[in-house]
């Protein structure tokens, strides 16, 4: 794993989960707007669901995300700061 962290490989999927979407989430749930509902106007850009709408499931975890990166930014400061000294050691 180490190996191919190095090459830019993180392993798992990617995020269906685009920043404009969950702009538009955050937005819409601040005006009281239910996530099932708003989920349902979201489109997948890309991938093998390109075109559906992403699950309930996925909305909820990409605003965990979200919310924890909001919450700790000097962690995922130092966590690209890392990343980028490691792509230069290559």
């Amino acid at each position: 794993m180490d190996a191919a962290a190095r090459k830019g490989n993180h392993g798992g999927r990617p995020s269906v989960i685009t920043d404009d979407m969950i702009h538009t989430v955050l937005r819409r749930r601040a005006a009281g707007e239910p996530v099932d509902r708003i989920r349902q106007d979201l489109i997948i850009p890309t991938g093998k669901r390109k075109g559906h709408n992403p699950s309930p499931a996925g909305v909820y975890r990409a605003l965990a995300e979200h919310d924890k990166n909001q919450r700790h930014p000097e962690a995922v400061q130092q966590a690209h700061a890392e990343y980028t000294a490691l792509r230069q050691g290559l």
